[in-house]
């Protein structure tokens, strides 16, 4: 086979397990009480194997641990999961390896330990800094657990983000500028801030819609919005996506591969992907439920679900989708749009050009769903 180093390949590993299920949460995550470690360790090896076989011929760039809570995880797992990425794959000396870790005690206690397994970088779940709405968001974790873990985190590790939720029920303007304002103190170098949403199938979306509590209406979420893009901008720390903010040089290497539409694996249960196999992109997604997964990996060596080829015109779709969500935008020759409807969305000020990229002005990213709806009719 031929082998092209220079194309990065990002892996995801999916641990699919919680302490509790947050009511706002859509993932795929389970709570059990007894997890066989060893029995996932094996099996993620045995899917990693599958698809090294399959698609060989790339340099790994980028490893998450994503779930669910891989905080969870014996550092033992990560570490066995990472040597095996290693005898399989050509890795990328400073390949970023990102954990996803929520900040209780006992897994922040565990920071040493993953670091030591091969972790270089820490993605915390904060989600907020006071302990009522923490509460009201299903997390284990209080204000003060979360600014200790990132104190814990910042002696450990070179690169940490923190998560943050806002546009929470009778949050205004000036309570989002107060936490934010205390919360640029302990962001470092990146930040995922992200907007309140209800989904469909969580407990939220139950008690909502029977009216239990409200959300700030999408005005008000606006105004939200272009609150937090003016004082990230300020403090140095710039919109690269969506709800992504980062310093020049600490974006998440790994979720720019998602955005760029490259290549990336997305091993176990109810991980996706999107990945090159002899000249074709297949659309990738294992079987959600971990049990069946497992069984699958066992009698299989994957826990495919779907295995899809996408047409060319899918993969534009998609890398539209995608790459609107970044600054840098999409390059526009890749791309067979309505020149008419894309004519309309720049004098309304909804996108504009630059070069041969094509990007979502601050206004367009605020109604991308309705812009790429009216791009792709």
């Amino acid at each position: 086979m031929n082998r092209d180093l220079s194309l990065p390949l990002a892996l995801y590993i999916h641990w699919p397990f919680c302490v509790s299920k947050c009511p706002y949460c859509d993932f795929n995550s389970h709570v059990s009480n007894r997890v066989d470690h060893d029995l996932w360790l094996s099996s993620f090896k045995r899917e990693l194997s599958h698809f090294k076989a399959k698609a060989d011929g790339k340099r790994v760039t980028s490893i998450f641990f994503g779930g669910g809570t891989p905080s969870l995880m014996k550092p033992y797992v990560v570490e066995g999961v990472l040597k095996h990425i290693h005898d399989l794959w050509d890795v990328e000396d400073n390949c970023e390896i990102t954990l996803e870790a929520n900040p209780t005690s006992i897994e922040a206690h565990k920071f040493q330990n993953f670091r030591e397994a091969g972790i270089n970088r820490v993605s915390i779940g904060v989600q907020a800094l006071n302990d009522q709405d923490l509460k009201f968001l299903g997390r284990t974790h209080s204000a003060a657990e979360a600014l200790e873990a990132i104190k814990i985190a910042d002696k450990i590790f070179e690169r940490r983000s923190i998560d943050l939720i806002y546009a929470r029920p009778k949050q205004t303007l000036k309570d989002w500028e107060k936490e934010l304002t205390r919360a640029l103190d302990i962001i470092t170098g990146h930040a995922s801030l992200y907007q309140l949403t209800i989904e469909q199938g969580t407990p939220f979306y139950t008690s909502h819609k029977r009216g239990d509590f409200k959300i700030p209406h999408s005005d008000e979420g606006a105004d939200l919005y272009d609150l937090t893009q003016t004082m990230m901008e300020d403090a140095g720390l710039p919109a690269y996506e969506i709800s992504n903010h980062a310093k020049a040089g600490q974006e998440s290497a790994h979720n720019l591969t998602y955005w760029r539409y490259q290549d990336y694996i997305g091993i176990g249960a109810g991980a996706h992907g999107r990945v090159t196999i002899e000249g074709e992109k297949y659309a990738t997604r294992m079987h959600r439920a971990p049990d069946i997964w497992l069984k699958r990996v066992q009698d299989s060596e994957h826990g495919l679900q779907g295995c899809e080829i996408l047409s060319q015109e899918d993969q534009k779709s998609e890398a539209l989708m995608m790459g609107l969500r970044l600054s840098e935008g999409v390059n526009i020759q890749n791309m067979n749009l309505d020149k008419d409807r894309l004519k309309v969305l720049i004098e309304e000020g909804d996108l504009e050009v630059s070069g041969d990229q094509l990007k979502a002005t601050p206004q367009g990213r605020l109604r991308l769903n309705a812009v790429l709806s009216y791009l792709s009719v």
